[in-house]
């Protein structure tokens, strides 16, 4: 593939939170080597030059909280589809999300090394994936999908393992279901620290893991040079996971204004998921979203914008994620103008980028246009800085660029 060469550019500072226009961007195999005011210095090789004519060039989109294999909201059905056909479904899913600008996505369980390597190895047209593999769950917890009449022989040592996650208790078991997780190339492990939507038995309040079995999934991923992410929706679940040492809260729309300050103090950040209960609520029923499910939305959907304003006040920070499911992933934009109802856009951006690239432990590589840095791009038609509504519009998308290479071309 050409080198790349972007002239006439106005690149986004998402740091600085400015334009810089007039920029020259060159792009030498899967990294930035070169940005400046003056004309990029000649280099040999096979180069293509794109005249930006003054268009935005930015990085390009990390959503922190997917998962591209769940591929139905008829829950009930994931476990009777075979591998292999989840594993083409999570290829269309992951194509859909490097189409509207994401080039890096962190899983949050039921993605495995299998499939990021798909996509490493160019089998799979899709974003980078950061995966935790099969998530922890105590018994009854929200990765616990088995229904009330599946009566099993109980054995405190024992551990339920399904595609989705491993049910264990105890800290003896789960320090083997994170090493499990672990040693099959997990970038982190995922904790499910409440009760959920999606989960058949749990009431959203629902504290689950204690404090000792918690310090010991953190003990474990920390000994591998990485962190542990954990699902909690009420102060009671979030306190007790940011004490524990979880690096990042997913959701936690009941927070209240002490337990942000919790997190500030203790550096945690915060990756809401707001699209995911708006489109459950509006098309659940009719793609097969579970009947309990959707009585348990009420719970969580209108107080999640009410979060933001908290975790802000508090000086969280704050990720990107959409947590979406099945039919529902195209809406993965619309999370922006869900943000931008309550915070401004250069926040939003940044929670897309700079943030979340902090949240993966790739600051400075990921999220931003900078020498040194992976050339993952956008060429945008607009400044996002205004307009956050351009997204959703693929004309005003043009061009994506995945280390350095074209991924999406289209006529603008």
């Amino acid at each position: 593939m050409a080198d790349l060469l972007f002239t006439n550019a106005t690149v986004l500072d998402l740091v600085a939170g400015e334009p810089r226009p007039g920029m020259t961007v060159r792009c030498e195999g899967e990294r930035i080597v070169e940005l400046t005011e003056r004309g990029a210095r000649a280099a040999g090789g096979d180069l293509r030059s794109i005249d930006c004519r003054g268009r935005t060039l930015m990085p390009g989109l990390i959503d922190a909280h997917v998962h591209a294999s769940i591929t139905t909201l008829d829950l009930s059905s994931m476990q009777n589809k075979p591998a292999t056909l989840v594993a083409h479904e999570a290829a269309a899913v992951l194509g859909g999300m490097l189409d509207r600008g994401f080039t890096t996505v962190r899983d949050a369980g039921g993605s495995d090394w299998g499939l990021a390597q798909a996509v490493d190895k160019g089998l799979v047209r899709g974003p980078r994936i950061f995966y935790s593999g099969r998530v922890l769950s105590q018994t009854g917890g929200h990765g616990d999908f088995r229904p009330r009449t599946d009566d099993v022989p109980v054995c405190a040592c024992s551990i339920y393992s399904g595609g989705f996650s491993h049910v264990a208790d105890g800290v003896t078991a789960v320090r083997k279901a994170a090493r499990e997780e672990l040693r099959r190339g997990a970038t982190q492990v995922k904790i499910m620290a409440s009760g959920g939507v999606a989960s058949p038995t749990d009431p959203v309040w629902n504290v689950q893991y204690s404090p000792e079995e918690m310090r010991a999934i953190v003990e474990e991923a920390r000994g591998w040079r990485t962190y542990a992410m954990a699902h909690a929706y009420t102060p009671e679940a979030v306190t007790r996971a940011v004490q524990a040492g979880v690096r990042t809260i997913e959701h936690g729309n009941l927070i209240d204004a002490d337990t942000a300050r919790l997190m500030a103090e203790h550096g945690a950040f915060l990756v809401p998921t707001l699209v995911i209960y708006h489109a459950a609520a509006e098309t659940g029923r009719q793609f097969g979203f579970p009947e309990t499910s959707m009585r348990k939305l009420d719970d969580v959907l209108q107080a999640g914008t009410r979060s933001l304003e908290l975790a802000r006040e508090a000086g969280v920070e704050m990720g990107f994620g959409t947590d979406l499911l099945g039919e529902v992933h195209d809406q993965q934009l619309r999370e922006f103008s869900l943000r931008a109802e309550v915070l401004p856009p250069i926040e939003v951006l940044r929670s897309a980028t700079t943030v979340n690239a902090r949240i993966l432990d790739r600051e400075g590589e990921l999220g931003v246009v900078a020498e040194g840095a992976l050339a993952d791009l956008l060429l945008v038609d607009g400044n996002p800085l205004d307009d956050l509504s351009l997204f959703a519009d693929p004309s005003r998308v043009p061009l994506v660029v995945k280390a350095g290479q074209v991924a999406v071309e289209r006529d603008a």
